[in-house]
């Protein structure tokens, strides 16, 4: 697998933006699964239609993924050339990263790979989270000079087990994609999570299509 090393000053560019006053999130779509890995049910929302506590709620599970240890929970990988192609996952990602995550279908599609490729030992939720961070101009000595020039537009999926009325915990495996590289998106890097670093989800790296 080819590994980059992330740079934490990169990260924490987005992750200063996660508050419910400063959000630039635009929506939340999701699935809950069974351990088999069958759907129980799905959503898309509006972000900026929930309330401050969902809203508030949502932010903590998505920010889990980037405020991870980098380099260590936190991994960047590159997609190798022969995994972005039509029919593949990363084909699927930058499709719902393209939409907004407004087509069901694709996100239907989401779902069900993940189900497919996950093992899991109970009850899971998927959260996808679509952002889009207007990248700051800044000079030579990092002080803003107004307007941004460019939009980086990118993905959160977080997956966490639920319990009782779909009552997410902490989230399990993750990515952030495309990843944010030297002030811009870098379509073929992926920022995967992992919070098991002795037993990690190789399966999905496998889904993914970077192993």
């Amino acid at each position: 697998m080819n590994r980059m090393k992330i740079e934490r000053e990169d990260i924490l560019d987005l992750t200063r933006r996660m508050t419910p006053k400063r959000t630039s999130m635009t929506r939340i779509a999701g699935s809950y699964m069974d351990k088999n890995g069958e759907i129980d049910g799905t959503f898309n929302i509006n972000f900026l239609k929930l309330s401050e506590k969902e809203k508030r709620k949502n932010l903590e599970i998505a920010k889990t993924i980037p405020f991870a240890k980098t380099n260590v929970k936190l991994v960047r990988y590159v997609f190798p050339e022969k995994s972005m192609k039509l029919g593949s996952m990363w084909q699927l990602l930058m499709g719902m990263k393209s939409c907004g995550l407004k087509n069901d279908e694709l996100m239907d599609v989401f779902y069900d790979m993940i189900g497919q490729y996950y093992q899991a030992s109970h009850d899971y939720g998927v959260f996808i989270f679509h952002d889009c961070y207007d990248i700051p101009r800044k000079a030579s000595d990092h002080q803003r000079l107004g307007e941004s020039e460019e939009t980086f537009e990118y993905l959160i999926c977080a997956i966490c087990p639920v319990t009782g009325d779909y009552e997410p915990g902490e989230p399990e495996w993750g990515f952030m994609f495309p990843a944010y590289y030297e002030k811009s998106g870098a379509i073929n890097f992926i920022d995967v999570f992992d919070a098991e670093e002795k037993n990690p989800h190789k399966e999905l790296l496998s889904l993914l299509g970077i192993n």
